[in-house]
């Protein structure tokens, strides 16, 4: 077996895929949700999950969007997740009704932490590797472990650093 460096098995994402993916996403989903097929609102697990989240929503006609804030990568090293920012408790509860939409599960640890607090949320996300599946309810697309993805958020012509920060 050959040793790769995380971006050297990529698989790029365009603005078109992900708003294509985020879409049969969002079919997906459609009349899922437990209040007669609706979801009462959607939560954004951010960055990522921002640009499904707004896709899933209009599809889906729900106008209360929120976000949970969970870091747990530096640039790409994974490290602990932790909660930076919570939506408001007041609309989340234990998470019935609540569609909660990222990009990608890799290891499973952000959405792991995420359905600690919100156990009967929905986990939606466009992108699964195996490792995370198990903490994801609905997904449109596999890939294996060793794949790096690359988000159109990520890049350019070449990767472009952020203004600030490294992640």
């Amino acid at each position: 077996m050959i040793d790769r460096l995380p971006h050297e098995k990529g698989f790029h994402v365009s603005w078109d895929q992900i708003h294509r993916d985020a879409r049969a996403l969002a079919w997906r989903l459609d009349g899922k949700g437990p209040d007669g097929g609706a979801w009462r609102a959607v939560v954004g697990i951010t960055r990522g999950g921002l640009v499904p989240a707004m896709i899933v929503s209009r599809e889906l006609d729900i106008r209360v969007v929120d976000t949970i804030s969970v870091k747990s990568y530096s640039h790409q090293s994974q490290t602990e997740a932790q909660v930076t920012k919570s939506p408001q408790s007041e609309l989340m509860g234990d998470g019935t009704g609540i569609l909660i939409v990222d990009d990608l599960v890799d290891s499973g640890k952000t959405l792991e932490l995420v359905r600690k607090l919100y156990p009967r949320a929905h986990f939606a996300t466009v992108y699964a590797k195996p490792s995370g599946k198990p903490q994801v309810d609905t997904y449109i697309t596999e890939v294996s472990q060793d794949t790096w993805i690359f988000f159109p958020w990520d890049m350019a012509l070449q990767y472009v650093q952020p203004f600030r920060g490294t992640d």
